[in-house]
């Protein structure tokens, strides 16, 4: 018997026209793990909702077809055993979160199951073990960083070790390691326990490889179904973009490999039988002459082949910290002196791990907060610093998504000179211009909240997760408009975890490590010469054909020599 059953499934969100989900006959087994992918805004979180007992009790509008769960219509099960048997991850950690520690957090749901207080106890301090939180389980929620509060939520639905785990992107604003962590415990739930996982993701790189089955969604429709390397394969040739680079470059070879790749150790396998490289000289070290400053020692060609290293910046700098250090109430060095320069016409990408003081380095720079120590200054009286957070929603207040791009303008004394139309075409929300934002997806909203801050044409942008709840196509957009961005003069800083997006459109990166700065360099020499902040072709590349982080390069660098010959198993 499946676990999950639906038959003709159809769903309208209240308001809303068009369904969110039509004709949906899925079928799930017992201890299944599987990934369902998909662009923003095409039913993922919905049949998420769905399966979790959410929709259309909690969310309200019209709902048609049949659900089962373990045999039952899951409408007419009880609403408490429902949520023991099924968990759920949402987008946004802030909406699970309601206790005031974390600890008390993760009690929360075994307090309300009616467990003794020795298998609370145990429970509790499983998970923090798990999840590397001990050290803040005493803290205010409120006070953890966007990964801490992600993790915190995942750890309050595995205390109570649910039969059914959905997790709606639950790594976006995890660091690699911790997000491969996390993924890894998740499939030893699934093998080892016989949890049943439904993982929607947008970084496929992390968990394209684990998943059973690939359930592949658009416009609120199952279009494909079927394993990996099967999805790989069909998806390839239509140029639908959800497969992971090493994957992809597989798959789009055309050199008829009887099985696709779908992970690193796999692709390394094939590469050296299968492809030849064009070798370029070696990357130049970097050295820091002026702190902040990156400076190379000479000016032969980067590991890209493509750009030619130049002595620091000639543009003008936009911002300079000199010298930073921050701390908060708690006595936390959250910076500990930083000094780091943005330049016009720059894209910077701070990567770190959680907590590593990155959201701090971008508020500090936004003015937000002032630093302890050390010098902040901003050059220039044309134009201003826009600021994007983690959290798109406090930047939702207006009726209309419209509205939200027109209060800004209003409230800065501006006129709208086109610019609306622009940034709406620009971000695919000119079909949401007459919704309420708080009604979008997590996707749509995180980009309704990145045009109100550009509808000023900032001199500095400074963002903080901006990719997160995007896909692919909608990642290759704002790359374009953050090089828009740069072509007028602006500046760009990213904070990110999404280290294939840095590798694509940053120009230079920065890792920060408890609070300092321990890397500043162009991408190629920092990511390429980094274990864990590495991208999915470059760890494939590695040692065969080094100084390559995008598929785009690596088509660049490698030709197919003959028809594959071996085979690796899926």
């Amino acid at each position: 018997m499946a676990l999950f059953q639906s038959e003709n499934l159809i769903y309208y969100y209240p308001e809303r026209e068009s369904p969110a989900l039509k004709d949906i006959n899925l079928c799930i087994a017992e201890g299944e793990f599987l990934l369902v992918i998909g662009g923003s805004g095409s039913g993922k979180s919905t049949l998420a909702r769905v399966l979790a007992g959410l929709v259309p009790d909690f969310y309200g509008g019209r709902f048609g077809g049949r659900v089962y769960y373990a045999g039952q219509d899951i409408r007419e099960m009880d609403r408490r055993q429902l949520a023991r048997e099924v968990g759920i991850v949402f987008q946004d950690p802030e909406k699970q979160l309601v206790m005031t520690s974390a600890e008390a957090e993760i009690a929360f749901g075994l307090e309300n199951l009616g467990l003794p207080p020795a298998e609370m106890s145990r429970r509790v301090a499983e998970v923090l073990n798990f999840l590397d939180l001990t050290e803040v389980k005493q803290k205010f929620t409120a006070h953890l960083s966007g990964g801490q509060k992600q993790k915190l939520a995942l750890a309050a639905v595995l205390a109570m070790q649910p039969r059914v785990l959905v997790c709606d992107e639950p790594t976006s604003q995890l660091d690699p390691v911790a997000a491969e962590e996390f993924l890894n415990l998740v499939k030893r739930l699934n093998e080892e326990l016989g949890l049943t996982i439904i993982l929607i993701e947008q970084r496929l790189e992390r968990c394209f490889h684990l998943a059973d089955r690939v359930v592949y969604m658009d416009g609120g429709q199952i279009i494909y179904e079927g394993t990996p390397a099967q999805f790989a394969r069909w998806a390839a040739p239509r140029e639908i973009p959800f497969i992971p680079p090493v994957t992809r470059l597989f798959a789009s070879s055309g050199n008829g490999f009887s099985a696709i790749p779908v992970t690193v150790k796999e692709g390394r396998r094939l590469l050296r039988s299968n492809f030849n490289c064009r070798e370029l000289p070696d990357p130049t070290p970097i050295r820091h002459d002026n702190p902040g400053v990156p400076v190379l020692l000479s000016s032969s060609r980067a590991a890209s082949g493509k750009q030619r290293a130049v002595k620091g910046s000639t543009r003008e700098p936009v911002l300079s910290l000199s010298k930073v250090w921050f701390a908060y109430p708690d006595g936390k060095e959250a910076l500990q002196d930083v000094s780091v320069q943005v330049a016009a016409g720059e894209r910077v990408a701070v990567l770190g791990a959680n907590g590593a003081g990155k959201s701090t380095l971008l508020k500090t720079m936004a003015g937000l907060l002032k630093p302890g120590r050390g010098r902040v200054l901003v050059q220039g009286r044309d134009g201003g610093i826009a600021y994007l957070s983690q959290n798109p929603n406090d930047y939702l207040f207006q009726d209309t998504v419209e509205e939200e791009l027109l209060f800004t303008l209003n409230n800065f004394g501006l006129a709208d000179d086109g610019v609306v139309d622009e940034l709406l075409a620009q971000l695919g929300l000119a079909s949401c211009r007459r919704v309420n934002p708080r009604d979008l997806s997590g996707g749509e909203r995180q980009r309704v909240a990145l045009a109100s801050i550009l509808v000023t044409r900032p001199r500095l942008l400074l963002l903080d997760e901006p990719t997160r709840g995007m896909d692919y196509r909608l990642k290759e957009e704002l790359g374009a408009i953050l090089t828009a961005q740069n072509q007028r003069g602006a500046g760009v800083l990213l904070v990110t975890h999404d280290v294939e997006f840095a590798a694509a459109y940053a120009t230079r990166v920065l890792i920060l490590a408890a609070g300092r700065v321990v890397a500043d360099g162009p991408k190629h020499q920092v990511l390429g010469q980094s274990l864990f902040y590495a991208t999915q072709i470059g760890k494939m590349c590695r040692g065969y054909v080094d100084g390559v982080l995008t598929l785009p390069e690596a088509l660049d660098r490698l030709t197919p020599v003959q028809p594959a010959r071996q085979a690796v198993s899926v």
